[in-house]
């Protein structure tokens, strides 16, 4: 019997999803070593233990975290998330996320927007994409700007690295993007189930082995930027799943692969938010540079130009 089929007639209400990733995270032990298949086959007299993690609270709890607040007022609050910040909590991460870190500086958001687990969440970026976003702290807030994120009216303009160059100098992918049918955790473009997605790319620097891209949407597919730019053949550096993390083959200098490998995630940052504020109708822009690690990969980039 495979391991990930006894556990779950073992361990009552658990999903076989749950269980493989309690097996992965290394949590389950066979005769006291640490087995990561699910698929294993176990046999009789084997001793399995399993160590079973707390349930998650119902509602986010506010934590002291550090947050850097771009701008703040009574209706909304612009802040630059960090890289390798969850925007919400989800299975896995349930603690030191940013609706944690919301929470703590603004007490009574607790019942702010339609979901009590991400309180004045109106959109969201990937755990390892970094930025700008803005965080509703009132229910008629949340009411406007989600309906303006709903109508694409937000100015959202990104910045990447990526693997090699464009030929032309900007253009428009338009590409539908749904759940890949070989590994449903991804997304790819194809035309089964898939919604419409529209990025405009303009390159703003060559350096042979890499570019750097502006990036629009005019939609806001998961993970549409990263999808559409390997759809393009010019996959985001850094990212672990559409993207290039192995630098092997590219004839890098060791500065600039030794930056590359200082990635903390995909090279890929909102650099720009422009909205409507939900109050006063003022037509508001906010930016943030990108991160350290982003910034060494791109000065690294650019002293070999020099």
């Amino acid at each position: 019997m495979r391991l990930d089929v006894f556990l779950a007639g073992a361990i009552e209400d658990a999903t076989r999803s749950f269980l493989k990733k309690l097996i992965k995270d290394g949590q389950v032990r066979i005769n006291g070593h640490v087995c990561l298949k699910p698929g294993r086959t176990v046999a009789e007299g084997e001793t399995i233990t399993a160590e079973i993690p707390p349930p998650p609270p119902a509602l986010p709890q506010a934590e002291d975290l550090p947050l850097d607040i771009l701008y703040e007022d009574e209706h909304l609050l612009i802040v630059n998330k960090a890289p390798g910040m969850v925007v919400h909590p989800a299975p896995g991460h349930y603690t030191g996320t940013l609706v944690n870190a919301v929470l703590y500086h603004c007490p009574g958001m607790q019942r702010t927007g339609s979901d009590l687990t991400r309180p004045g969440i109106v959109h969201r970026l990937d755990r390892d994409t970094s930025g700008v976003m803005v965080v509703a702290k009132t229910q008629r807030s949340f009411t406007d700007l989600a309906a303006q994120a709903s109508s694409h009216s937000f100015d959202r303009r990104y910045l990447a690295l990526v693997r090699g160059e464009f030929p032309e100098g900007q253009g428009r992918i338009v590409a539908g993007v749904g759940r890949s049918l070989g590994d449903r955790g991804r997304m790819s473009v194809t035309g089964i189930r898939a919604k419409e997605a529209v990025t405009n790319f303009e390159v703003l620097e060559r350096f042979g082995v890499a570019s750097l891209v502006a990036l629009q949407l005019e939609t806001g597919r998961t993970h549409q930027i990263r999808v559409h730019m390997r759809f393009a053949g010019r996959p985001v550096l850094g990212d672990p799943v559409y993207g290039v993390t192995d630098y092997k083959g590219m004839h890098l200098t060791p500065e600039i692969e030794a930056a590359f490998r200082g990635l903390i995630g995909q090279a890929l940052h909102a650099e720009r938010l422009g909205l409507t504020h939900p109050a006063t109708g003022e037509r508001l822009h906010f930016s943030a540079p990108p991160p350290p690690d982003f910034q060494r990969a791109l000065d690294a980039l650019r002293h070999t130009q020099a």
